[in-house]
């Protein structure tokens, strides 16, 4: 896959409600999370994400059709990947290790850091609960496969990397992937925005991250004014 850019979105003003950002992420383009690497989890569920950047923010925004939905754990740093689960792991590139960024339909948010799967360090809960979520349910397709409809809108501060220190994203390097999984629904599925050469479910695989960048150039998609609303 080739090396991908992510833009810088302005917006008008410093404050953001999470409408706004979720309005202005509908009119990026959108990325599917299709790669099934494991053909034993045979389940495929529509997804998607579009993302963005402000510098000190990630906007992101997943769009997800699947045949069953739950959100159990609803205590930050919970196993949510049990639930139904969206997935974006990053690596700055320092050799120091990669962040695995998760949230159920529901909001809930995991955040790990280090070099492999196990003994990751988590992000503390004050820190995690600065990311400004809203999760949206919708009528899905009449095909009992995808029907039902979840979007997910996140404002995720450069706070949430916090065993870097970073001032700003522009401009950063990286490495990431995008996941959709759900260890625990009735059809548990493993999907991948970026293929992984693995013989068995893992996410944890940086050499399968796709290389990144987050772009100083403004990228204004919509009329400044039309993201002017309530403010927190």
């Amino acid at each position: 896959m080739k090396p991908f850019n992510i833009p810088f979105l302005v917006f008008a003003g410093d404050s953001l409600t999470i409408e706004q950002v979720s309005l202005a992420l509908d009119q990026k383009e959108q990325h599917l999370i299709a790669f099934a690497p494991w053909p034993a989890f045979s389940y495929n569920p529509i997804v998607a994400f579009s993302i963005a950047h402000g510098g000190n923010n990630i906007f992101l925004k997943y769009y997800v059709e699947e045949s069953a939905v739950t959100a159990i754990y609803r205590k930050t740093n919970g196993p949510v990947y049990k639930d139904s689960c969206v997935e974006f792991f990053i690596d700055f590139n320092d050799g120091n290790g990669y962040y695995n960024i998760e949230f159920n339909c529901a909001g809930t948010c995991h955040i790990g850091f280090g070099k492999e799967k196990k003994d990751r360090l988590e992000v503390p809960k004050d820190i995690i609960e600065r990311i400004k979520y809203q999760a949206l349910f919708k009528t899905g397709s009449p095909s009992p496969a995808f029907n039902i409809k979840w979007e997910l809108s996140l404002i995720i501060p450069v706070d949430v990397f916090y065993y870097h220190k970073l001032n700003s994203l522009k401009n950063k390097l990286c490495h990431i992937n995008f996941y959709k999984c759900g260890d625990d629904l009735p059809k548990p599925h493993y999907l991948s925005w970026a293929d992984i050469s693995y013989i068995v479910p893992n996410f944890h695989l940086p050499e399968f991250f796709v290389k990144a960048q987050f772009m100083n150039q403004e990228d204004i998609s919509l009329p400044k004014d039309k993201y002017i609303e309530e403010s927190f």
